[in-house]
């Protein structure tokens, strides 16, 4: 798989935050790599659980800049999809030094054109642009 197909599955993943308890993920890490609809090499797979787990290890402090920067909403009020977009994304602004800011930002509008609803792309374009600076 390319980084974009990686990061793909790493937002799929991610997105199983909002529906399981964080005791129940590590088995939801195991049913993801098993019963997608991709087949993963180990390489794969091992990239995904990790970066997961790397991003899931920060989320109270990246839902806190969330919260710090978008005037008007916060974590709550923000639709899933996108708030688990921004979460990989800003993950990979703030701790991901192989991931180029650019990369970051584009990868997270490419995912909220595919994920999102109509507004989802400059919604998330807008909140990531607050974090490039």
């Amino acid at each position: 798989m390319n980084r974009s197909e990686l990061r793909e599955q790493v937002f799929k993943l991610l997105f199983r935050v909002e529906f399981n308890p964080i005791e129940e993920m590590s088995e939801q890490e195991e049913l993801f790599t098993i019963t997608s609809d991709k087949e993963f090499s180990t390489k794969d797979a091992d990239y995904i659980r990790e970066k997961y787990e790397n991003i899931a290890s920060k989320l109270p402090e990246i839902d806190e800049a969330i919260n710090k920067e978008t005037t008007g909403w916060n974590t709550s009020r923000i639709a899933k999809v996108d708030l688990t977009i921004l979460r990989l994304a800003i993950y990979e602004i703030k701790y991901d030094e192989s991931v180029p800011t650019g990369v970051a930002i584009n990868e997270a509008v490419e995912l909220a054109k595919k994920f999102g609803q109509d507004g989802s792309p400059s919604f998330v374009n807008g909140v990531l642009a607050k974090f490039a600076q």
